[in-house]
């Protein structure tokens, strides 16, 4: 089974190839010899150096008290997450799939061998605990597609310990760069590999600034699609927040697409909308459960202890826990189905070679300010129909309705951000604030579902369903409020979507 670390470390040069001694640097009390290590690591990429082009390094390494497979993807300047997994001849399953998104179809390669001489040092305190790690590498790579080219080079590398404080590196810098020595030129070793012995096949400059409307539109259709492909491995490890943002970048794609069809050929993009409905909801079967789960829980914990009757947490508990693990489970195969991967695929070639119309050459602010103004008139005539209605049901679903214009009408304000300015993101805020009212109303609608649900399978085990009345009780008046806030600030909110 893989395991996650984080690793913060920086990398230095130095003219004269020597490690300074660092003994006195803040809570360093002593440098210990740990003596020399041999690694030797192999990484591997696609062809094309996919996983290089976005940061991410996979290696098969012996030597040292880690060897194994490491896969690696940046967090911030100088802190990366290592996924590791015990030694193996080939790529092990459970790393690659944590790249999937990106290799698709591709054959993982050997691309770059690297051995090192590492001079290791332990810098610890008073106690003898350790605080970090500083080795100077002696470096060999050699690269092993295309033409056979290797480079030698030195280098000083500086890790924090586990748990250390972040500050310490920069004291440690401080005295290193006294002593002559530089941040190193590479990010990482791999980078400086690639460059000294014939330098990465990806050699573009990226997308022009947008100019049309239509270069506004893939621009941001285009995060979307770098928000999916990188919110893949966390979604599979199933980090906070991961699905959420993965699926409200899915449904930000479609809703662009449904949005301004006016400059996009509907033939092509319609099965691409499809598509994404389909991600979106499949997302939804986790996120959906973790909001509900969070709801729930913090209602329950608000009881006084008297009125909670029966096992009513140890029930929500163990229904939680089902559900995510089924859901999670489902969702890490949806995103190995062929199905997905193809979806990814279509988004690349979509962009690539965009079915524009010829609307979308035209200048941006005019041709974006009409499709945010459609958006904001049908979301008008969703919220003020839904009003009309008499509570209960629906009404439910008209104002559900309704939040998904409001959200549709938040993205096309988003997409034309940077052509219309400060109208756009005001109207973007307005819509946030009423999809956040809207949200919760719908949360609401959802926990009641469940609670019937709960309190069915504690009537037949015999147990008391007081909690859950209590709790149902009180989502319904907390979806009352929300309306009459709803109605109260409409008028504000709705004076910028009435024009």
């Amino acid at each position: 089974m893989a395991d996650a670390k984080r690793e913060i470390e920086r990398k230095y040069e130095s003219d004269d190839g020597g490690l300074p001694d660092l003994t006195g640097v803040g809570p360093v009390a002593a440098v210990l010899d740990k003596g020399l290590v041999a690694l030797d690591a192999t990484y591997y990429d696609t062809a094309d150096e996919r996983l290089t082009a976005a940061s991410l390094t996979l290696r098969r390494r012996t030597g040292g008290p880690d060897a194994g497979w490491h896969l690696k993807f940046p967090v911030a300047p100088g802190v990366r997450d290592e996924i590791r997994a015990p030694l193996s001849d080939t790529v092990p399953e459970e790393l690659a799939a944590l790249v999937r998104s990106r290799v698709r179809d591709a054959e993982l390669i050997p691309l770059v061998r690297l051995r090192s001489a590492r001079d290791v040092r332990h810098l610890v305190d008073a106690g003898g605990a350790l605080l970090a790690e500083a080795s100077l590498d002696t470096v060999t790579a050699e690269r092993l597609t295309g033409k056979d080219r290797a480079a030698q080079w030195t280098e000083i590398e500086v890790e924090l310990a586990d748990g250390g404080d972040p500050a310490l590196l920069d004291r440690l810098e401080k005295r290193l760069r006294k002593a002559g020595v530089r941040p190193a030129g590479s990010p990482s070793k791999l980078a400086r590999a690639l460059e000294l012995t014939g330098g990465s096949r990806r050699t573009g400059t990226g997308p022009r600034p947008p100019v049309t409307a239509g270069d506004h539109v893939l621009a941001y259709l285009r995060a979307q699609r770098d928000v999916l492909v990188e919110l893949d491995p966390a979604v599979r490890r199933d980090l906070p927040d991961a699905v959420h943002r993965m699926r409200v970048a899915t449904r930000r794609a479609r809703s662009t697409l449904r949005t301004f069809r006016g400059l996009l050929d509907r033939a092509v993009t319609d099965p691409v909308g499809a598509e994404l409905k389909w991600l979106a909801g499949e997302l939804g079967i986790d996120r959906d459960q973790e909001v509900l789960a969070d709801r729930l829980t913090t209602a329950l914990r608000s009881l006084p202890p008297a009125l909670v009757t029966g096992p009513v947490p140890d029930r929500l508990t163990a229904w939680a826990r089902a559900r995510h693990g089924g859901a999670h489970a489902h969702l890490t195969g949806v995103l190995d189905s062929r199905r997905y991967l193809t979806l990814l695929d279509t988004l690349d070639a979509l962009l690539a070679d965009p079915p524009l119309r010829t609307a979308a050459g035209r200048k941006p602010r005019k041709a974006l300010a009409k499709a945010v103004r459609k958006a904001e008139r049908k979301l008008t005539d969703a919220v003020e129909q839904a009003l009309r209605l008499p509570q209960g049901e629906e009404r439910d679903l008209a104002l559900h309705a309704a939040r998904k214009k409001a959200k549709r009408t938040r993205y096309a304000a988003e997409a034309a951000t940077e052509a219309l300015g400060g109208p756009a993101r005001s109207l973007t805020r307005s819509m946030k604030s009423l999809t956040t009212l809207l949200g919760d109303h719908q949360d609401s609608v959802m926990a009641r579902r469940t609670l019937r649900e709960l309190a069915a399978v504690a009537h037949a085990a015999g147990e008391s369903t007081f909690t859950h009345g209590l709790l149902y009780g009180r989502e319904e008046a907390r979806a009352a409020a929300t309306e009459a806030e709803l109605a109260a600030r409409w008028k504000e909110i709705g004076s910028g979507a009435a024009g």
